[in-house]
């Protein structure tokens, strides 16, 4: 199933890729004006507006998340008030989460060597400028004991028209920003996807071996946008204390045992269907989602 999963993404990936024009069009390997992502790019968050741009995702709002038991469990734990530490008000997002974050706005320029070969891309301006360095030069990744960083190592080779980026080393973090974690040991694989110039198609496989049963997929649109500030290196958040009456050394959190059951109360849904899993984000999951729905008509 999970070979089925990811083979129909990459089927659409060859048609989107097919859609695009001409310039896009690209050789197996290199990264020339073929695959040239370069530019200024703002999000649209349109489908998930609520989600990703103006409240933010819900607590026990799990849904179309392949997690496992440890990961919801970690979850359950996470109380919001924990941003309100000094220690966590300027963490930058991490990759596995950031190209999907509020916003983001960002800019993707490419860096050359002394002789005007072709490096690679910075991408620069996602939350907390975590600023990416994308290898494009044929450079392997670390060993596995290399530092992790914020924005982690990423390599990437020019695939049918598409940048494909591989990032590796990524520091610990989430993969939804309501406490859903995401480990060190995450692979992230990018598709980055121009058509007509002035639109990209970002395209996110996330493996995480210690918290997700099964790959985590998600796209979003972004539109080529020359007038937005990205902001300049050096801007970004002052940590203050908001909060003086917590005593020294206490991290918000809640029981172990926490249920959350509030998104799904608000909604009218069964608690079991906003835990997330592999088996909620298949169509045959409906079936079942019915008739659960059914029986709490019935039990009311």
């Amino acid at each position: 199933m999970k070979k089925m999963k990811i083979a129909s993404w990459l089927l659409l990936l060859a048609i989107l890729a097919g859609n695009a024009p001409a310039f896009a069009q690209a050789p197996p390997s290199g990264t020339g004006n073929a695959c040239d992502m370069s530019g200024e790019w703002s999000a649209r968050s349109r489908e998930d507006w609520e989600d990703r741009a103006l409240l933010g995702t819900h607590l026990g709002d799990y849904t179309g998340l392949p997690i496992n038991d440890a990961a919801r469990q970690l979850a359950r734990t996470w109380d919001a008030s924990i941003l309100s530490l000094t220690t966590q008000q300027a963490l930058p997002h991490p990759p596995q989460y950031f190209m999907r974050g509020p916003g983001p706005n960002f800019r993707m320029t490419k860096f050359t060597n002394e002789d005007g070969e072709v490096l690679g891309y910075k991408l620069m301006g996602v939350y907390g400028r975590a600023d990416r360095t994308i290898w494009t030069d044929g450079r392997q990744a670390p060993p596995e004991y290399a530092e992790f960083t914020w924005d982690g190592f990423s390599t990437a080779v020019c695939e049918r028209g598409m940048l494909k980026v591989t990032t590796t080393h990524m520091k610990y973090g989430y993969h939804r920003r309501n406490g859903v974690p995401a480990s060190v040991k995450s692979i992230v694989t990018e598709y980055f996807i121009r058509r007509d110039g002035t639109h990209l198609t970002h395209v996110q496989f996330t493996e995480d071996p210690v918290y997700l049963e099964e790959p985590f997929i998600r796209t979003t649109d972004f539109e080529l946008n020359p007038s937005q500030n990205t902001g300049a290196r050096g801007l970004g958040n002052e940590i203050v204390d908001e909060i003086v009456t917590w005593p020294k050394g206490y991290v918000p959190s809640f029981p172990l045992d926490t249920l959350p059951t509030e998104f799904a109360n608000d909604l009218g849904l069964p608690f079991e269907a906003t835990q997330g899993g592999k088996e909620t984000i298949y169509p045959e999951y409906l079936i079942k989602l019915k008739r659960m729905m059914s029986e709490m008509k019935s039990k009311r």
